[in-house]
């Protein structure tokens, strides 16, 4: 990110250079380090929002903003796939549920089963299990989690 902040720097002090004395750029280079931290926060905002964005297409892991020292980077971070498992004793998958939805949602969850290779039926349960399996730490589509080392 240093990177960026430096060349965001150089590039407006060229612009003030050019539109001012030597007495406008060096008023500039004390506000750009003044404003150097909110910069850096605004682009940390930024990395924020691309890792979300990427985790809605994502379909077994998400991005997290990892911060090493002063610099981001962006990490996928995988998450198995549970294998198929045979219904449990008594649980012979008979119960039925009649469910209505939006025919685009209906073909949405049909794409993605055929992605999967599996039925519409057993994508939607598995798809239920996982979001009713207890875990420690979930992510949630509004919130990002990483962690930040020195």
């Amino acid at each position: 990110m240093e990177l960026h902040i430096d060349a965001i720097k150089r590039d407006l002090t060229g612009v003030v250079a050019a539109l001012g004395d030597e007495e406008a750029v060096e008023q500039w280079r004390r506000l750009a380090d003044a404003i150097e931290p909110a910069l850096r926060l605004r682009l940390m905002d930024l990395l924020s929002e691309a890792a979300l964005s990427l985790n809605s297409q994502l379909e077994d892991g998400h991005v997290e903003v990892r911060l090493a020292g002063r610099d981001p980077e962006l990490v996928f971070v995988g998450e198995p796939v549970a294998p198929d498992e045979p219904p449990a004793p008594g649980d012979d998958l008979s119960a039925r549920l009649t469910l209505r939805l939006p025919q685009g949602l209906k073909t949405s969850l049909e794409v993605a089963a055929a992605r999967e290779a599996v039925s519409t039926n057993a994508w939607i349960i598995r798809a239920l299990a996982r979001t009713l399996e207890p875990r420690a730490a979930r992510r949630s589509s509004n919130r990002l989690q990483g962690f930040a080392r020195s």
